[in-house]
């Protein structure tokens, strides 16, 4: 049986959480500072196991600071400020949205954060309300929690010593909602996720944009263990992912019950690497000839068991399980396994000669490890530690989505250990007469604003979705209160901003107050329905001013002036016109629109051109 369970996490567009900062990011930075993290026990006395595994790497973290975009609370050099009580109001709206209930008092909780992130080496999260719910085409689904946390750090560079932050990232609202395990289907989850990012939009007050949201999906299957991906983006990925570890956790078990079936017991696998660099003083591989020159050694570890068991199909190898640990807590950049060997230069003799070495029978695998000494034995007892949890089926894990609907490994999946109180901020409290306002403030549901759109503006369905769902419908509505035509805004937002960009225009600089400033000549008849992309696409250069687009096109030109072409090109196509009649309009429109260039709208062109034409055969 299938089960899955959400955290949506999704960024507020407010000024910081604990501090006055901007939450806008930042091209560039003004100082950096190093530093290193060590885990430590919570108040129970224990080490959460991601952080110890973190702290083993032993990696400097470096901090970007930009000016406008971060101060003393990011780099923990400073106690955090009053909480924002705007992002705290925000937060509980969604909560009401989502059935759920909000606390009496907020109380912000420390959570270790394994990876460098946050300055802290904790991230400060609260709960907001419980026990909440949205109701699916498949059943009901229930909201566990609502939480506000702040945001972390921005990665903008790594390798195997140091990871490189930004700061203008870190300490941006964050609302985190976690779902029950009540979703069955790779379908009902897309339908989750999609319906609790509606509720997001709704308020108005959410960042947009590739990073501003993101889905951690937990997932289990019977027989196998909780496994969290994290970082999923793209709605229309979800389900993809989601049946890629179903797919991944049934093939671990099949494995498991393999390995059990050959007898193979945990015990048998020996974390101590037999050092092999000997066997390949004269190989042809490229990568394992220029790390013995660079003073390198090529180390060898036995499986008892495992042979045949650590290739297989893309996405379903043991083996590439076997590497990522490695990559993950040694640095180094991988392996190579005896069932893809001999390859990528080493030869089959080589090959056998390890055998020999380690006393490799035929049941047997191994794994060639090729590094620094130290960080082999490290990847050596990473190799044993994923070996053996293969024998006893899925391991409960924190995994990364990659675009192709797969997922790698990232650290253990934490444990309780990993909270503790937040000394230094008072616990906010959520009074009746909050709530009451809050509640008469609500916004508008997605299918309310949808039948809405409809109803007030004549949009089709269709057309009032994608405004609500894709476009910005606060600027849609204030560009036809200015007077402009509600399905041609419509159709702009949703239609020629996505053409333009395909085209590779850089829409971005189409902000809503350029925007508005072209409807608004739009609503005064200074530019037409026709030359409105032709006058977009001008616009979407950062030192193009609309006036400057406006008076290449030459203007608006007057009915009296279009008769006055309709006359001309009437004349000059007398033949066609008298074999056809009326029916000339069609050809002469075209002629009429080109000579006109967008300077009038179609609907005029054609009314006057029908007029002329009757005049003409009625002369």
């Amino acid at each position: 049986m299938l089960r899955v369970g959400f955290e949506i996490h999704q960024q507020l567009d407010t000024r910081k959480l604990f501090c006055n900062c901007s939450s806008e990011l930042c091209d560039s930075y003004g100082m950096s500072v190093r530093r290193q993290l060590r885990a430590a026990r919570s108040e129970l006395g224990e080490v959460d196991r991601a952080a110890l595994q973190e702290e083993r790497r032993a990696r400097w973290y470096e901090y970007q600071v930009p000016p406008r975009s971060a101060c003393l609370v990011e780099l923990d050099e400073e106690p955090p400020h009053e909480v924002n009580m705007e992002a705290v109001e925000i937060a509980l709206q969604v909560a009401l949205l989502l059935n759920a209930q909000p606390v009496d008092e907020i109380h912000f909780m420390r959570k270790i954060v394994v990876d460098g992130s946050n300055t802290s080496g904790f991230q400060r999260t609260a709960v907001v309300a419980l026990d909440g719910y949205i109701d699916t085409a498949s059943g009901r689904v229930g909201i566990a929690t609502v939480c506000l946390e702040e945001e972390a750090a921005r990665k903008v560079a790594e390798n195997a010593e140091t990871v490189t932050y930004r700061l203008d990232r870190l300490g941006i609202p964050l609302i985190e909602i976690s779902t029950t395990p009540d979703i069955t289907s790779p379908g009902q989850a897309r339908e989750v996720a999609q319906k609790i990012g509606e509720v997001l939009r709704a308020t108005g007050r959410v960042k947009r944009g590739i990073g501003t949201i993101r889905q951690d999906i937990n997932v289990s299957i019977e027989g196998g263990a909780r496994v969290e991906i994290k970082g999923v983006q793209e709605l229309s990925l979800i389900p993809k992912i989601i049946e890629q570890e179903v797919k991944r956790q049934r093939w671990l078990i099949q494995v498991s019950e393999e390995l059990k079936s050959r007898g193979v017991a945990a015990e048998e696998l020996r974390t101590e690497a037999v050092e092999v660099s000997g066997v390949f003083t004269s190989t042809r591989s490229k990568l394992v000839a220029g790390a013995l020159e660079r003073g390198e050694v090529v180390a060898a570890l036995r499986l008892p068991g495992f042979a045949g068991l650590l290739g297989g199909e893309r996405g379903l190898r043991l083996g590439a399980e076997l590497a990522q640990h490695v990559r993950i807590k040694s640095g180094l950049g991988g392996i190579f396994h005896s069932d893809e060997l001999p390859a990528y230069g080493i030869s089959r003799e080589e090959v056998e000669k390890v055998r020999a070495v380690l006393g490799a029978g035929e049941r047997d695998a191994f794994v060639l490890l090729v590094g620094e000494k130290s960080r082999v034995q490290v990847a050596a007892e990473a190799v044993v530690e994923r070996a053996r949890q293969a024998i006893y089926g899925v391991p409960e894990e924190t995994r990364a989505a990659l675009e192709d609907g797969t997922t790698r490994y990232m650290r253990p999946l934490p444990g309780a250990a990993r909270m503790y109180p937040e000394t230094d901020i008072p616990p906010v409290g959520v009074s009746p007469a909050l709530l009451a306002r809050l509640k008469a403030e609500l916004p508008e549901l997605y299918e309310q604003k949808v039948l809405r759109f409809v109803r007030s503006y004549g949009l089709s369905r269709e057309l009032a979705e994608q405004v609500v769902r894709r476009a910005d419908a606060e600027l849609f509505e204030q560009a036809v209160a200015l007077g402009a035509e509600p399905k041609l805004v419509a159709s702009t937002l949703t239609s020629t901003l996505t053409e333009l960009r395909r085209d590779g225009c850089d829409v971005e600089q189409l902000s809503r107050e350029r925007l508005m400033e072209v409807f608004s000549a739009v609503a005064e008849g200074r530019i037409t329905k026709e030359s409105l992309p032709e006058v977009l696409q001008a616009l979407c250069s950062p030192e193009v001013e609309l006036e400057q687009v406006l008076e290449k096109l030459g203007g608006r030109v007057s009915e009296e002036q279009i008769a006055e072409l309709a006359r001309e090109v009437i004349a000059s196509r007398a033949e066609l016109v008298r074999e056809r009649g009326e029916a000339a309009a069609k050809p002469l429109m075209g002629v009429m629109m080109s000579r006109l260039g967008g300077r009038a709208e179609g609907r005029v062109v054609m009314r006057v051109l029908t007029e002329e034409l009757r005049r003409f055969l009625e002369g």
